[in-house]
């Protein structure tokens, strides 16, 4: 199985610099495009998108999510660092484990 990106030009070519197939984007529609495009190929298991690029597009990745057997998909900070609404992965933990980390 392949990872597979979507982001912004800088953490495309960062990825790109370690072998990680992917494709930059800024509008909606490129997104779309993208993601209509990769979710067809079995050979993708873990799909990657950037926080920022994944709020544009939150409807469509939520139906990819309740789809049987499709890629585990993973929203990654870009170049700016997390969004500042979203959790931290210590705050999700701590909320469902009750163990600080």
């Amino acid at each position: 199985m392949k990872l597979f990106l979507i982001g912004d030009r800088e953490t495309v070519l960062g990825f790109s610099l370690v072998g990680i197939e992917s494709a930059p984007a800024e509008s909606e529609e490129e997104i779309l495009a993208i993601l209509r495009k990769v979710k067809s190929r079995s050979d993708i298991g873990i799909f990657l998108i950037t926080e920022r690029l994944a709020r544009l597009v939150r409807p469509f990745l939520d139906s990819m999510l309740m789809q049987k057997g499709g890629p585990l998909i993973l929203e990654i900070p870009d170049r700016h660092g997390p969004l500042p609404e979203r959790q931290s992965v210590e705050a999700i933990v701590l909320s469902a484990l009750g163990v600080k980390v």
